[in-house]
Parts: C-alpha cells; sequence; structure tokens
C-alpha cells in the first residue's frame, strides 16, 4: 500500500493542476489537498479529515456528493455501451432523453440542444455557431463577440479571450481580436461611489452602446454573460440590467448568449437563471449542474430563431462541418438523465430558493457590521463576502497581502471549504443545492471566526 508521503511526491513530480502555482506546488511550499470521498455536503481528505464543502466543487456538485442513483446510472450505461459517437445522426437512449429533458426545463424559445463535455467547448461551439448563422445570412463580418469584464466563460483561446479576469490573459496573448469587452455589472465597484443603483444601470447601458457605436454593430454577432458574474466576484446584477440590456442587442440584431454553467438546474431557486432574471437568450451555455459533475458533459442550447437559421445552412451548404468526439458521450448522458430525475424528486430548485434566502440573510446579519467587510451579496445559493482594508474610504487591500486566501485557510481549519475569488479580496460560496439550514449555520460561524481572526492581523 502506498503512503500518503508517497502519494504526495508523486503529485508534486508528475501532475501538473489546473490554477495552481507550480513553481511552489512542485517545491512543496503550498499545501496539497488529495480527496478520497464524499457524501452530502461533506468531502473527506486522504488523511479523515471531514470539510463541509461551502463551494461544491467549483460550483458544480449541485445533488451532493455520495448519490448511488447516479453512479448506478453511470455503472449500468457503462456495462450496456460505454461509448458511441452521435456524427451523422447517431444517438443514443441516454442522450435523446436528456435532449428532451433539457428542452422541457428550458426556456419557451429553445429548440435544439449539442452535447459537448465542459463549458469552455460549449462556448467554444457557441461562437462559430454565432459565424455560421452570420454566414449563412450572407454578413460575415458580424463577427465580434461582446463579454463583459470580470466575466467567466473558460479557459480555451476564444473562450479565455471571452473570460474578463487578467490572470486568463496575462502571459498567453488573450484577448483574440475578435472578443471585445464592455463595463461589468458590478455596482459594488461602480466608478463613483455617488451613484445609485438605477444611475448604474443606466450607465451600464450606454457603455454598451457607446461600444457598438465604435466598433459598429454590423461586426458585432453576439453579447456573451452570465446571469450573475460567477468567478468574476459573485456578483448579482444591479436592479433593472437585463431589462435595460436586452432592448440594446436587439436593436442591433447582436443574439444574446446566456452562460448558465452555474446558474443552470436550479442555483438560483429557479430551473434556469434567465428565467429568473427575465433573460431570452438566443443561445444557451450549460455545464456543471447538468450532471453535478458526476460524468463530464455540457450543452449549448439553441433557440428556434437560431435552429432555423441552422436548418437552412445545412440545406444550402451542406452538412455542419463541427463536432466533437465525445460529444453526447452516453455516460456523460446517462449522468445528466439520473440527475435531472434527483433534483425533481428531492425538490432541490426550492431548496436552493428557500435555504438560499436564508444563507444570504444570516451571512448578511453576521458579517454585515464587520469593519473589514464591504459587501454581502447573493442570490440563489450563490453568496459572497467581499473584504476590504476601510469601509469609509473605500480602499482595499493590496493584493500581495492575500487577505482572502488567508481567510478561507482558517475556515479549513474550522472544517468548511470556501473559494477566494480571483482578483479581489472576496470570500465566494455556492454549496450543494441539498444543504441545510444547520449546514449553513456551520459556514456562516467558520466564516465568521475566520475574518476575526485574520482581521486581528491586519
Amino acid at each position: 500500500m502506498l503512503t500518503n508521503d508517497q502519494l504526495d511526491k508523486w503529485d508534486r513530480e508528475t501532475f501538473l493542476h489546473p490554477s495552481t502555482h507550480f513553481a511552489q506546488h512542485a517545491r512543496g511550499d503550498s499545501a496539497s489537498r488529495i480527496v478520497t470521498g464524499g457524501s452530502g455536503v461533506f468531502i473527506e481528505d486522504r488523511d479523515g479529515k471531514r470539510l463541509l464543502d461551502a463551494f461544491a466543487g467549483l460550483y458544480c456538485v449541485n445533488v451532493g456528493y455520495g448519490r448511488r442513483e447516479i453512479a448506478e446510472a453511470i455503472a449500468k450505461q457503462a456495462h450496456e455501451l460505454a461509448y458511441y459517437h452521435a456524427y451523422v445522426g447517431h444517438g443514443t437512449e441516454a442522450s435523446i432523453t436528456l435532449a428532451k429533458m433539457i428542452i422541457d426545463r428550458a426556456p419557451a424559445n429553445m429548440s435544439k440542444v449539442y452535447f459537448g463535455l465542459g463549458g469552455s467547448d460549449a462556448n467554444e461551439t457557441n461562437v462559430k455557431l454565432v459565424w455560421y448563422v452570420n454566414n449563412v445570412l450572407g454578413r460575415p463580418e458580424k463577427r465580434k463577440i461582446i463579454s463583459r469584464w470580470r466575466g467567466y466563460h473558460g479557459s480555451g483561446l476564444i473562450t479565455g479571450s471571452l473570460t474578463g479576469l487578467k490572470m486568463f490573459h496575462d502571459k498567453f496573448g488573450l484577448p483574440m481580436a475578435e472578443v471585445i469587452h464592455t463595463e461589468a455589472p458590478y455596482y459594488f465597484r461602480r466608478p463613483r461611489a455617488e451613484m445609485t443603483e438605477a444611475e448604474f444601470t443606466a450607465h451600464c447601458a450606454a457603455e454598451l452602446e457607446a461600444l457598438i457605436e465604435r466598433e459598429g454593430a454590423d461586426t458585432i454577432g453576439a453579447f456573451i454573460g452570465e446571469p450573475i458574474l460567477g468567478t468574476g466576484g459573485i456578483v448579482p446584477p444591479p436592479a433593472g440590467y437585463w431589462e435595460a440590456m436586452q432592448p440594446i442587442l436587439r436593436r442591433h440584431d447582436i443574439l444574446l448568449i446566456a452562460d448558465e454553467v452555474v446558474t443552470g438546474f436550479g442555483r438560483m431557486g429557479t430551473m434556469m437563471g434567465s428565467t429568473h432574471y427575465g433573460i431570452t437568450p438566443d443561445i444557451i451555455t450549460i455545464a456543471k449542474g447538468l450532471t453535478s459533475a458526476y460524468a463530464p458533459l455540457s450543452g449549448s442550447i439553441v433557440s428556434e430563431k437560431v435552429w432555423k437559421v441552422l436548418e437552412d445552412g445545412t440545406d444550402s451548404f451542406g452538412a455542419f462541418g463541427h463536432g466533437w468526439t465525445y460529444s453526447a458521450h452516453p455516460i456523460g448522458a446517462a449522468a445528466g438523465v439520473a440527475n435531472l430525475q434527483l433534483i425533481d424528486e428531492l425538490a432541490l430548485v426550492q431548496n436552493a430558493r428557500d435555504t438560499g434566502a436564508y444563507f444570504n440573510n444570516a451571512l448578511a446579519q453576521a458579517l454585515g457590521d464587520h469593519p473589514h467587510v464591504g459587501d454581502v451579496r447573493g442570490e440563489g445559493l450563490m453568496a459572497a463576502v467581499e473584504l476590504m482594508r476601510d469601509r469609509e474610504t473605500r480602499s482595499f487591500f493590496d493584493a500581495s497581502e492575500k487577505v482572502a486566501q488567508r481567510v478561507v485557510g482558517a475556515m479549513a481549519d474550522r472544517g468548511v471549504i470556501a473559494r477566494a475569488m480571483p482578483q479581489g479580496d472576496i470570500i465566494g460560496f455556492a454549496p450543494p443545492l441539498c444543504i441545510t439550514r444547520a449546514e449553513c449555520d456551520t459556514v456562516i460561524a467558520a466564516t465568521l471566526d475566520a475574518v476575526e481572526e485574520i482581521g486581528a492581523t491586519l
């Protein structure tokens, strides 16, 4: 039997981890965690430490850990048919059933689902769909994609460009020229402190209009946005934001891609985030909550409007030249079917709504007046605590102080996992949708204790 030290040695010598300081990890300067099991909202590491995962992995283990129903569906599918491709009209019972289940849960204007493996490849597909649609319509110059600063849409070439976070651009030569960025809908970090929320929403709309004017609407194919900013800080949009932005896009014939990788399938307390915020998208990106991460699977849901152009395009130009080997992988699809059934059976959408409201209110009550807490915000089962040096002067900590990382480390010492979000001292929460109020209280207590511990050293 391998010792823990041997496994740690292999990890540092052979495993290239994503979003990791490679040099520190290889030298052993940073901690590692080797996870061996999980049940409900808890994971357990190789040393037997049990931790409440208040970030559901990466916002994705929506139904919680250890769900036998999904594991058994995966095993059954693997025994019957581990793989077949989806090219040239091939399908499986699982992939066809899942497509039907998704369309039944999507906004009423949606029509078809294309399956991939992760949110990044889904958004790569979405950009190609936008380009294809505009080429079929005879306007190939309508190619640029508007994203928002602080948005997160993946780590590929075009998707890393869509992502509006510095660490995903620096030293990669991104963003690509086809991607342009507009104002983040981040009221707490508004340009002028005296702006009301309504004024800030109007400012965001004006910035979008100005960008379209500068670039030319005839060069812009689509706008992509998460219903609520995720990795950029877990930031709900200001009041009236989506009501202000959508008419601008429609007026300029710019398609709207709603990136629901995080918000899809219950996290907002509604089945889809688009429904929650009154968004009528042309394309929806899904992943994470589609299978609760029990198997890799993503999807691009296209509206009837987009589907008609795709259909006409293949009549005119032949088969659509895009696909992945693992598109609609039957094991991922089987996991998706079992996962969506569980979400319904366990009433997890309702729990996200009700327990999410409790969690957000209790979190704000516990930390809202702390001298180093600038903002407590959230919606559904997503929340964030933003730390700052001085609330009165709106001054922030220097990044080198790593305040949020230290708080998250102190929380882990107390048995709770949260996430230090990039580009700011922000503690993020997105627990499994099965979390209870008592478990929320555990998360809040650990957060308050950790903020006070680290705050005392600042």
